[in-house]
């Protein structure tokens, strides 16, 4: 069966369907992510989240080229960002932490903890709506455009979501932030 007849079934909800494409592509977007990220298990996971994505997303998936070449280039990007929210998290882990916590000490420890609970405190008072932007972007490392896809809002509504609980969590952490630093 070609992949226009097997993307209008996976339109229409043919598990049958997804299940084809999920054998006929799967072992290659592990590979072709494994060779970016390095970690079979990332790989793995990469891929996953590419089909879940593709059955999430059945019913409004417009593909202008191959079924393949969209699905390889999903797994990139998606391999991409988990490169760059690792980077993100080994460049911000020395800054959360500070210099100190390298030697972990009692007191350190203490500290981080304490930091962890304020974070958590804070991102928990954020509106629902505010708190899932937020949890997308730096939890998940995804871009605005790709939040904005992921719950059918616009790029601009995502900035705007961001930046207040941007503002809300520099204020509520004030005390735990160096002068002049930036969340």
């Amino acid at each position: 069966m070609d992949d226009r007849a097997l993307l209008e079934r996976l339109r229409s909800g043919d598990q049958a369907a997804f299940d084809s494409i999920f054998r006929a592509h799967y072992a290659q977007l592990v590979g072709f992510a494994q060779g970016l990220l390095r970690d079979r298990s990332a790989a793995e996971d990469s891929a996953q989240e590419v089909m879940l994505e593709l059955w999430r997303r059945r019913g409004e998936l417009v593909i202008q080229e191959s079924l393949r070449a969209y699905l390889l280039r999903a797994t990139r990007n998606r391999s991409l960002n988990q490169l760059r929210h690792a980077k993100v998290q080994r460049n911000a882990e020395p800054q959360l932490m500070g210099e100190e916590s390298v030697t972990a000490t009692g007191d350190g420890k203490l500290v981080a903890g304490e930091l962890r609970d304020a974070l958590s405190a804070a991102v928990a008072e954020l509106p629902p709506a505010c708190r899932e932007v937020f949890q997308l972007s730096r939890g998940q490392g995804l871009r605005y455009a790709e939040i904005a896809s992921a719950l059918g809002i616009s790029v601009k509504t995502v900035e705007s979501q961001m930046g207040k609980a941007l503002r809300h969590l520099r204020t509520r952490l004030a005390e735990w932030l160096p002068e002049g630093s930036v969340l």
